[in-house]
């Protein structure tokens, strides 16, 4: 075969390839399509991503699969999906710990370059939340008991880096206390502990929560957003008892590998937009206090660069580490 011959060979195969991948962009999605969620099952992410997948897949026509790969505050499951085949089939359903984990620990991936966002799913406050039997009924009792007793107090969060420690940390340089901080590899494991009394509080996320609380199992004491809840009008934010402009939300969102094709990005940025619209998934999230978004990829970038920058700041302020 001479030079050009196999030129011509390669460049035929190279456009073959790419015209069989804009194909399976016009159709996309014809095959399952997995969510990779990078926390435990039960937790915050999860709770959001399996409502939102199931309205996901009655609008397509595809089953689209939930994929727990919890640990290193989602940084494991995101690894997954970075490494994953850039066809629109293995997305990444993650959360403000996306943008914080860059800045505390050495990452396998690039969160700027190895994936595309798609789209904001939801927004959504932590609530600190307390076991029924705690001695505080209130945040002002949490500041009190930690200026007496510095150290003795703990907090826990789903993960080094999470939005839940990040909460915790900004509450402690503000109110000028000393809690010990316990990780835990998600959510759900997290709760299960602050509803026995092995940790004292915990800044959960409203999603994997809000039952709990309604049902007498968690106390709530205050809500991280600027604003209060409307699923819990008599709690107040963190502001209120005392805190000055503490305003702390969690968000999740879809990613896709970096080198996914922009036909592909669009269609599903479309598929989770149309399926957020839906009144029975809007339902179904309000229940869980989440407030749908379903932005634009390049909102949605532009909304996780404004994190990333937001978070390293706090993270050197404060000295945090991702332990």
């Amino acid at each position: 075969m001479t030079h050009n011959t196999m030129l011509r060979t390669c460049a035929g195969a190279l456009a073959l390839m790419g015209a069989a991948a804009y194909a399976n962009a016009a159709d996309y999605p014809s095959q399952p399509i997995t969510v990779v969620v990078p926390y435990s099952a039960g937790g915050g992410a999860d709770n959001a991503a399996r409502i939102i997948a199931q309205g996901m897949g009655e609008a397509s026509g595809q089953s689209v699969v939930i994929e727990n790969k919890g640990g290193a505050s989602g940084s494991i499951g995101a690894a997954a999906v970075a490494r994953a085949a850039p066809d629109g089939y293995t997305v990444l359903f993650d959360a403000s710990a996306f943008a914080i984990n860059p800045v505390l620990r050495k990452l396998p991936y690039d969160a700027r370059k190895d994936f595309i966002p798609v789209s904001q799913a939801v927004s959504v406050p932590n609530i600190l939340v307390v076991a029924p039997n705690s001695p505080f009924t209130s945040l002002p009792d949490v500041l009190k008991a930690a200026k007496q007793s510095p150290g003795k107090y703990t907090f826990a969060s789903y993960g080094p880096g999470s939005l839940a420690q990040m909460a915790a940390e900004l509450l402690k340089k503000d109110a000028d206390i000393d809690l010990v901080h316990i990780p835990y590899k998600g959510g759900a494991p997290a709760i299960v502990d602050v509803m026995g009394g092995q940790v004292d509080m915990y800044f959960a996320n409203a999603a994997s929560s809000l039952n709990y609380v309604a049902g007498n199992k968690l106390r709530a004491l205050a809500v991280s957003s600027a604003k209060r809840m409307p699923e819990l009008p008599e709690v107040p934010t963190v502001t209120e008892a005392g805190i000055k402009n503490f305003d702390v939300v969690e968000w999740n969102g879809f990613f896709l590998p970096a080198g996914t094709p922009p036909d592909v990005v669009a269609k599903l940025q479309a598929l989770i937009q149309k399926t957020l619209a839906r009144a029975d998934t809007k339902e179904k999230l309000a229940k869980l206090g989440l407030t749908p978004v379903g932005s634009s990829s390049a909102a949605f970038a532009a909304f996780v660069e404004a994190e990333q920058s937001r978070w390293a700041d706090v993270v050197r302020a404060n000295n945090i580490t991702a332990n």
